[in-house]
């Protein structure tokens, strides 16, 4: 039995998908992100002796609602020291996909792809992670792969979702168009789904990707969805995701020790 099966939390959760809206206890345990946040330069050593240095090619990094550049500083920070050519999405806060925010990171990501001449990773937290599955639909020759942190791709956002609220009043939109819940097929590129169980944000099932060659979802134990961006086993498993071939992407396997650190399997739609 690995050690992530036995972790606190593990076992108070179904392992089929929960699309429902989290408990308000979970909500108020968002608040340990700071401790996720502050775990991070303890881990440093192991993610820098264990992650494999990158090959240079262009990564995007897109924030979730309400965040900004800002919040992504200490990931984009990592990927660049592993040798990845890391960029902010440059919009300020993310207020949801308001007129020119889409038009903006498609031009973003023409530039990163015409400057390097080589496909971008896409990685989204949250609502951006809806955007870089969108992007990837439209310019799959473009992406390299696609790498969501908590992201409601799924289900009904006024029934799994606690941040409904502040997305339609900071959006203007009182719904989201049907290819940003997922009906339509994943995108044809790679596209990693990283998750938790005890997300106080977003129904965690709503963030399980479809089943495919092309698929597969990472679960992080007991972790927060405010810290998704910073906890040090989504920075390896990002590390991991990103290392992978460009023509020889393969699904998440975990070397050695680190084995432990994640649950054997995981849920799949």
């Amino acid at each position: 039995m690995k050690l992530a099966d036995v972790l606190p939390f593990r076992g108070l959760f179904r392992n089929t998908p929960d699309e429902s809206r989290p408990s308000k206890l979970l909500l108020l345990l968002e608040s340990r992100a700071i401790w996720e946040l502050s775990s991070l330069p303890l881990a440093m050593p192991w993610l820098m002796a264990r992650v494999p240095r990158g090959d240079g090619h262009p990564v995007l990094v897109l924030p979730g609602l309400m965040a900004d550049d800002v919040s992504t500083v200490p990931l984009r920070r990592f990927l660049a020291a592993r040798g990845y050519d890391v960029t902010g999405w440059g919009q300020g806060r993310n207020f949801g996909p308001r007129q020119g925010v889409l038009g903006q990171m498609r031009k973003t990501l023409a530039e990163l792809h015409g400057r390097t001449g080589r496909k971008v990773s896409v990685i989204g937290w949250s609502l951006g992670g809806v955007y870089a599955r969108e992007l990837a639909r439209e310019a799959p020759e473009q992406v390299r792969q696609v790498v969501t942190l908590g992201s409601p791709i799924y289900g009904d956002p006024n029934t799994s979702s606690n941040a409904w609220g502040v997305y339609k009043m900071v959006s203007g939109k009182n719904d989201v168009d049907p290819g940003e819940r997922g009906e339509g097929p994943p995108p044809g590129v790679p596209t990693t789904s990283i998750f938790t169980r005890t997300d106080g944000i977003v129904g965690w099932g709503c963030c399980i990707e479809k089943k495919g060659p092309l698929t597969d979802n990472i679960e992080i134990v007991g972790a927060s969805h405010s810290g998704l961006g910073v906890h040090p086993l989504v920075l390896y498993a990002l590390g991991d995701r990103l290392a992978q071939p460009e023509d020889g992407w393969t699904h998440f396997s975990p070397r050695g020790l680190e084995r432990a650190l994640y649950p054997a399997g995981s849920p799949d739609r």
